[in-house]
């Protein structure tokens, strides 16, 4: 019998975020979930090392790449649609896990469990840690776009930046402190430190 769950997984490529924006450069899922997936371990890195935490940075990356897996059954819905107000809301996080469980279902019976908790994230920690990675990732993707001269993300920008600072997790914070001035240089700048 054939399963379908990584030729499923393969296709996050096709998925292209950002849709209601002018993009300098396309960004799909895969690479978005990427670049999540290394934000989310280094939050979860900082957090223990510096504030106490006791979480797997491992658990928090692997569920990183997956978080926005049911987007290859659902699409990317634009964040001000999906937020707008609480019933549309509700009613994507029951599309989301319907398709979700969907993936779920292309897998062996036997190999599902193990990737439940990559595709829904039950624990707290590791869901907060990797919906700030999130954010972040929406951040960085804003700081390109205006670097890049596209104007069409400066409110965006502004308004994830804002999003960003009201979030508690103090790892969010240290990083935000110590790693985000990076994002605005040159390759050039970069390389002279």
């Amino acid at each position: 019998m054939s399963h379908h769950f990584f030729p499923m997984i393969s296709r996050m490529r096709y998925i292209n975020r950002w849709g209601l924006m002018r993009n300098t450069r396309l960004e799909n899922i895969q690479e978005h979930s990427h670049q999540v997936a290394v934000l989310a371990h280094a939050l979860a890195v900082i957090q223990n090392r510096y504030f106490g935490g006791q979480i797997d940075p491992g658990q928090v990356a692997v569920a990183a790449l997956y978080h926005d897996a049911s987007e290859i059954l659902t699409g990317d819905m634009p964040t001000p649609i999906k937020y707008d107000n609480p019933d549309i809301q509700s009613a994507y996080k029951q599309v989301e896990a319907v398709a979700e469980q969907k993936l779920l279902n292309m897998l062996p019976e036997d190999l599902r469990p193990a990737y439940d908790e990559a595709l829904t994230i039950p624990d707290p920690q590791v869901r907060a840690l990797v919906k700030a990675a999130d954010k972040l990732s929406a951040y960085l993707k804003c700081v390109e776009e205006v670097k890049a001269g596209n104007n069409e993300f400066k409110k965006a920008k502004e308004q994830t930046y804002a999003a960003l600072c009201q979030n508690q997790i103090p790892a969010l914070r240290y990083f935000m402190d110590r790693f985000l001035d990076g994002f605005e240089l040159t390759l050039d700048e970069l390389s002279e430190e």
